[in-house]
């Protein structure tokens, strides 16, 4: 039997700042988020651009938000199809819009034949900031990353940080994490940011926290990231320490044969579709 997909509508989750949700089936009624983010501030800022799938639904929703003509801005955290599902739809609504990316992310692309104009792009490496008129919005690496281009987004205004896919964590519906059993976060947190970045077993842990440290040292109130809920609160440094333990450790290995094995059994015992008329 097929898991229902719940059909999320846009959440404000700081001021002038909404996290664009969407799940897809990760097995019996567990999801895992394929999230983007709107700031509608001075300068509205499309915050990544969604999965090919959920192309239509996500058009739907960041215009919802803000009109095409308003925004200024298009940030591309980097060049993952998970990520760039709606740019080039975005950028042909958009027509007063400047895509904030980086060389390497173009040259990726390219080879999927997604082309943007130069004229139309700035690129900005982790470091650097842009000025969005009643902000400005800082670009950083994130603990985690699964792609060389990848940079996230820090809005000081809000104190609110958009991770990209650190603290990727499976869900059975609910947009905060909060209201998740915290031993099945502490349990699903770790093995999926382990599949994001296996690499994590070959870092020296004190250089490595050392640079989670100083990421979670800029404040923030807020963490919004494509494939986990919303953290707040306690949360927020609760997560930090599971992806900060992961330097040096064993990669914790991820579904295998035996999930595929029960999907496929669910799928032999399941009824046969009903013809219509």
């Amino acid at each position: 039997m097929e898991t229902e997909l719940p059909r999320l509508d846009p959440i404000e989750i700081a001021p002038e700042t909404f996290l664009l949700p969407h799940l897809f089936p990760m097995g019996p009624d567990t999801f895992i988020p394929v999230n983007s983010m709107l700031i509608r501030g001075e300068e509205p800022v499309i915050v990544d651009t969604n999965a090919p799938v959920n192309r239509e639904r996500w058009l739907e929703q960041v215009f919802s938000l803000v009109d095409p003509v308003d925004v200024r801005w298009i940030f591309l955290s980097h060049d993952d199809t998970d990520h760039t599902g709606g740019l080039l739809d975005a950028l042909e609504l958009c027509p007063n819009a400047t895509l904030v990316t980086n060389m390497f992310s173009i040259e990726r692309m390219a080879l999927e034949s997604k082309t943007v104009e130069p004229g139309r792009m700035r690129w900005i490496q982790e470091g650097s900031s842009f000025d969005a008129g009643d902000r400005t919005l800082h670009l950083f690496k994130p603990p985690v990353f699964d792609g060389p281009t990848t940079r996230g987004l820090y809005d000081p205004t809000t104190a609110t940080m958009w991770a990209v896919d650190t603290f990727a964590c499976p869900t059975t519906g609910t947009m905060d994490i909060n209201e998740l059993p915290r031993d099945m976060v502490a349990e699903a947190m770790p093995e999926m940011n382990s599949m994001v970045s296996p690499w994590h077993q070959w870092l020296d842990p004190v250089v490595y926290r050392d640079h989670v440290d100083s990421v979670e040292e800029f404040g923030v109130l807020t963490v919004a990231s494509a494939h986990s809920p919303v953290l707040t609160g306690d949360a927020i440094h609760r997560a930090f320490d599971l992806v900060r333990d992961l330097a040096g450790k064993p990669i914790l290995p991820g579904p295998g044969q035996e999930l595929l094995d029960e999907i496929l059994a669910q799928a032999a015992v399941a009824p046969a579709p009903v013809p219509v008329g």
